[in-house]
């Protein structure tokens, strides 16, 4: 196996050169959850891997509740199915609370402002109501929940999040709502540690693979101890093979990846075929580098890839009649990957339903 294995069997098994669902609610059913604190971005990476899906019929599942949107796997927003979410929040909300403990102590918040606090989300938002963040901090205060900054309430309902009471409600316009999870969210059957373990390793590696215990450990925000007894769990249903000495593992039942691909995707930040690994060096041959998908103090940019491989970067400017899209090429495309580049534009445009004018490097 080299690297252009890897990307071949990763932009099939991500739906990303193989025919996708019709819904999206299947593309998140599939990768189990998908990174979502941007909003646009996330929908914009669950439609690529449709088969038509765009931002209206996207919208129209998170709204409908067929997708959620919560803090789970790390302490970040990730997109979920109702079917799913309790689970995974039982066996992931641990490992987030833990990391998010010592910021919460420094906001003065404990298990006594969660208690009162949860209290009040359930009184303000019971009977199907759905209210946005400034609407609950008013309940707060009415229920003497002390609130000081807008980071303390976000962490509280973080925190709420993770306690399984509250999840995303309908936007209300362009404002996010809150519901409660067990008004939203039909009850169902729970699932023991090592099944909820099980179901996350196969999900992860069936969409994901080749990928390290390391990579699945970063991903699920799991112990890597945790991660090598999901693998072990998963028995044959996952192949081992071997690249520079790292141990990768491949789903049996992975989709077969096309001998060659050249196609380009405008992929958006913390896209899942970037985030979903610890080690992203797979996507950088071309480049020689990984630093625009590694993060650090500024936010991860969008992304042109080719062929798998990191190729330059692009920027969404959103207008009343259209957008633009900036495109930051940083290494020669071929005849076929430039016609590739134009065909993700115009999915770009097919997606919101509106005209995208193109621009280069800031012209």
């Amino acid at each position: 196996m080299n690297t252009e294995d890897i990307c071949r069997r990763r932009l099939a098994g991500q739906f990303l050169t193989t025919n996708g669902p019709a819904r999206a609610r299947d593309v998140v059913e599939a990768l189990g959850a998908v990174q979502a604190q941007d909003y646009s971005g996330a929908k914009w990476a669950i439609a690529q891997r449709t088969r038509d899906a765009t931002d209206a019929s996207v919208e129209r599942e998170l709204d409908e509740g067929e997708i959620l949107r919560t803090h789970v796997l790390r302490p970040t927003w990730h997109f979920v199915l109702p079917s799913d979410i309790r689970w995974m929040l039982e066996l992931t909300a641990p490992r987030v609370a833990a990391a998010m403990a010592p910021a919460n102590k420094r906001l003065e918040l404990d298990r006594d402002v969660y208690r009162r606090g949860n209290a009040a989300f359930a009184k303000a938002l019971a009977g199907g109501k759905c209210l946005t963040r400034a609407e609950l901090r008013t309940h707060l205060e009415r229920a003497r929940v002390k609130i000081t900054s807008g980071q303390q309430l976000a962490h509280l309902m973080m925190q709420s999040e993770l306690d399984g009471v509250i999840c995303s409600g309908p936007r209300r316009g362009k404002q996010f709502t809150y519901a409660l999870l067990d008004e939203r969210v039909p009850a169902s059957p729970g699932l023991s540690r090592d099944e909820a373990l099980l179901e996350l390793t196969r999900r992860y590696f069936l969409t994901r693979s080749p990928a390290t215990a390391r990579d699945f450990a970063w991903w699920s925000g799991l112990t890597v101890s945790d991660a090598k007894l999901g693998i072990t769990l998963a028995g044959k249903d996952l192949e081992p093979t071997t690249l520079g000495g790292q141990q990768y593992w491949i789903a049996a039942a992975a989709p077969r990846p096309a001998r060659s691909s050249r196609t380009v995707h405008l992929l958006p930040n913390y896209d899942e075929y970037f985030i979903g690994y610890r080690d992203r060096s797979a996507i950088a041959d071309r480049l020689g580098h990984a630093k625009w998908v590694m993060g650090g103090n500024a936010l991860i940019p969008h992304v042109i890839v080719a062929g798998g491989q990191l190729v330059g970067t692009w920027r969404r400017t959103f207008e009343p009649d259209g957008a633009v899209v900036t495109l930051a090429l940083t290494t020669r495309l071929s005849e076929a990957e430039a016609k590739g580049l134009q065909a993700a534009v115009q999915r770009f445009s097919k997606f919101l339903g509106a005209p995208v004018e193109v621009r280069s490097n800031g012209s």
